[in-house]
């Protein structure tokens, strides 16, 4: 490897504006985690486990350890390499450019749409029994209020940066309306033993293990987020030290107030009213455990909250995405109409495909199937991400490394071997998703390869002429 390139990589020189401390990369790792994924995906755990408190409980704290182990392996990976663009630097050096396309191939196509979707569907749940809106009903409002964010975000950053500074606040409102109250009014005490999670895995033919393993998969989308950090290493003062502190503590703080969320929901809704809740489809169990402490105006707040956090999380999503396949198509290995820009500036192309492939997600799948679908569609990434690690301190041997895995190496071997096990036991369960997690990502490397041809030829050609 030539010395400039590892001079580019580990330089902290950079003509962005390094003004993120610690505690900025905290608030933006936590910002980018609390999203939808709190207020409904508690039910979706709680069903996968056969309504076991406990056992839930459990795979929320499993669902923050094993991101805290894939955060250790991003922190060593990006206070060696301090550079903007995260996995997809460390994807690229580790093995290929083409390993690191991919992962943005199957961005475009899954986890940016398919995150969009999700929200979508999450946002008019809130909405379904109040309007009494059929399943459709509530699938065709989610392709309006799509296109209707992207047409606000066709405006330009400055009004869509609006509200995410808004919705910042709004999420935290619920939580904290929600955490307290419980945690101190509550009266409820939950059943956490484990007893009755062998015996309902008995009676459906499965096992506590296939059980855990898709709870865990559940949580992870609430989960999402945390590999984001990376991408903003050079705005970050002094990265070596903060970038691996930010992710330790954000990770760790968004799994202890997971936790503690699901906990004070159940110290103020009985566990049958819980189980009756999610037979009837109602997802939104922070809201009920408002009313009940609150009164009628509590759940007002609450679902305000929500619905403007989940809003946010959307604009988001809808904001910063097309910024990723922009810069794919600038590069030169994706569609050149993805570079073209109107009067505001906004790279348009992407932002409508993305819209289209979202809404077509929504009309083809539920909220289950698209928090999985996201997940998994990443998993596999995330197996090689961690074994960047040490396929890098071969390739990089004399690199500066002012953080390293704990545990190494076993937590390497051991967060690859979680997360590889978690992805087949879910292509096992649902072999739809399962294949999708294999053939998208072959279809980014196709892709790649014809774009690729065609700049070589390019060049090529290029050359001659110059040459004559």
């Amino acid at each position: 490897m030539k010395k400039e390139t590892i001079s580019d990589l580990t330089t902290e020189k950079t003509e962005l504006k390094r003004e993120i401390g610690a505690f900025g990369g905290v608030s933006i790792i936590a910002g980018i985690m609390i999203g939808s994924g709190i207020f409904y995906l508690g039910a979706y755990v709680l069903q996968r486990v056969g309504m076991n408190s406990g056992l839930a409980l459990l795979c929320w704290i499993i669902g923050g350890v094993i991101s805290l182990f894939g955060g250790l392996a991003y922190a060593e990976m990006g206070a060696a390499m301090p550079q903007s663009g995260g996995r997809v630097v460390y994807l690229n050096e580790a093995y290929h450019p083409i390993v690191g396309f991919m992962n943005g191939f199957v961005d475009w196509l899954i986890g940016g749409p398919g995150s969009v979707a999700a929200l979508a569907l999450a946002l008019m749940g809130v909405f379904q029994p109040i309007f009494h809106l059929s399943d459709f009903g509530c699938k065709i409002a989610a392709v309006v209020l799509i296109f209707g964010i992207t047409a606000y975000n066709m405006v330009g950053v400055k009004l869509a940066s609006v509200v995410q500074n808004v919705s910042m606040i709004a999420k935290m409102v619920p939580v904290a309306i929600i955490l307290l109250a419980a945690l101190f009014v509550g009266h409820v005490t939950p059943d956490l033993s484990f007893g009755s999670a062998s015996v309902y895995a008995a009676e459906n033919n499965t096992s506590v293990f296939s059980m855990i393993a898709l709870a865990v998969v559940a949580s992870l989308w609430a989960y999402e987020g945390w590999t984001n950090l990376n991408t903003v290493a050079e705005e970050m003062k002094n990265p070596r030290k903060n970038l691996p502190l930010a992710l330790i503590i954000g990770i760790g703080g968004v799994t202890i107030l997971y936790a503690l969320f699901n906990f004070a929901i159940m110290k103020v809704l009985p566990h049958e009213e819980i189980a009756s809740m999610i037979d009837a489809g109602d997802l939104y169990l922070g809201t009920a455990a408002a009313k009940k402490l609150l009164g009628s105006a509590g759940a007002v707040v609450v679902t305000v909250g929500m619905v403007l956090a989940m809003f946010g999380s959307m604009n988001g999503l809808i904001l910063a995405q097309p910024r990723m396949y922009y810069a794919m198509a600038k590069e030169g290995h994706f569609f050149k109409s993805f570079t073209k820009l109107n009067k505001q500036k906004i790279p348009y192309v992407p932002v409508l495909v993305q819209a289209v492939i979202s809404s077509a997600l929504v009309l083809l799948r539920n909220l289950s199937e698209l928090t999985d679908m996201v997940v998994l569609s990443n998993m596999l990434f995330n197996v090689l991400i961690v074994l960047a690690v040490p396929i890098l301190r071969k390739k990089f041997p004399n690199i500066e490394r002012p953080y390293k895995v704990w545990l190494y190496p076993v937590s390497i071997i051991f967060t690859a071997i979680v997360f590889l096990a978690l992805f087949v036991n879910s292509a096992i369960e649902n072999p739809v998703l399962g294949s999708i997690g294999f053939t998208v990502p072959a279809l980014g490397a196709v892709v790649y390869l014809i774009f690729d041809r065609k700049l070589k030829k390019e060049a090529a050609e290029n050359k001659e002429a110059n040459d004559g």
